[in-house]
């Protein structure tokens, strides 16, 4: 704050506080010579008369412990310009102790789970219970309370993973984020080749399709595609090019317009690198609970899991 600016503030505060008290004592005097009570001449309804009577005392005394509470206050405390009050408190200074007692607390906290390994602390009820918080407070917001995503965000509780689903693995890509990146093909599709390459897509995954066109589509698809997806199809973990034989989708229900979709206008996504915002810690206390959650969800389901990475 500059010079000018705070003896602007100072004088401000200064002269409203004077004259809101001068205000307050000019009106509680009774003027001499007159009435206990001062008819303003404004009448309703024929006999309701306005009067302008002085504040009663307590009403008044009120007023006047208001005013010297706020010189106490200006005394004491910050609130004319750069004068800091004889306490020297800032609200900085304040938010930074609180800070300092919450992060004391919570390296007591992370301390106890720092040197276990990640497939340890998924079978820690107290790992996983700090895990879960984690998780709801910062991962939430795109893949679900319950981990399993949505359109466009992966669900990370089926088993499915474009990197690679080993503990490690799995923390890596939540400290550095990851940068997922499809170029569109249409312009290497000349003619009908986009609906044959998606047919094809589709029947390496047993969904319905045009069996005329996919047979024509593979050929295609070993040429162009198999560079990231495999002559298979089942893609590769090493550049998160996703398995295209699962029934595990990131785009929607696999059919042939959500496909070439894909195929024309590419696909990209990005995870965000979380160790800058929450730290190795927490991170490895989300994977945690990540993990327990697949284990979970591994021994509870029978058929094929729904959602997750696709072209």
């Amino acid at each position: 704050m500059s010079s000018s600016w705070s003896w602007y503030i100072i004088v401000l505060t200064v002269v409203f506080t004077i004259a809101i008290t001068w205000l307050l004592l000019a009106n509680a005097r009774k003027e001499s010579g007159k009435a206990s009570s001062s008819d303003t001449g404004h009448v309703w309804d024929g006999d309701l008369t306005e009067l302008n009577n002085p504040l009663p005392r307590w009403w008044f005394g009120l007023f006047v412990l208001t005013i010297l509470f706020t010189i106490l206050y200006l005394a004491l405390y910050p609130g004319l310009g750069r004068f800091k009050g004889e306490l020297g408190w800032t609200s900085t200074e304040q938010a930074d102790a609180e800070l300092d007692k919450t992060n004391a607390k919570l390296e007591s906290l992370y301390a106890q789970f720092r040197d276990k390994p990640l497939a340890v602390l998924a079978r820690d009820p107290n790992a996983v219970k700090v895990g879960r918080n984690v998780f709801a407070n910062n991962c939430a917001a795109c893949h679900g309370t319950d981990a399993r995503g949505a359109k466009g965000y992966p669900n990370l509780v089926d088993g499915d993973w474009l990197y690679g689903g080993d503990p490690d693995t799995i923390l890596t890509s939540v400290l550095n984020g990851r940068q997922g990146m499809m170029p569109p093909f249409a312009a290497a599709l000349p003619g009908n080749g986009v609906e044959e390459v998606a047919n094809y897509v589709l029947s390496l995954s047993g969904n319905p399709h045009d069996a005329r066109l996919a047979a024509e589509g593979k050929a295609k698809f070993e040429t162009i595609c198999s560079a990231c997806h495999g002559v298979d199809g089942k893609g590769m973990q090493v550049l998160g090019a996703p398995n295209l034989t699962d029934d595990i989708w990131l785009h929607g229900q696999p059919s042939v317009a959500m496909i070439r979709d894909g195929i024309v206008n590419g696909r990209s996504g990005v995870m965000p690198a979380w160790e800058p915002i929450i730290g190795t810690d927490r991170a490895r206390l989300a994977v945690a609970w990540l993990l327990s959650q697949g284990e979970a969800n591994a021994e509870s389901e029978s058929g094929p899991a729904t959602g997750g990475n696709a072209p």
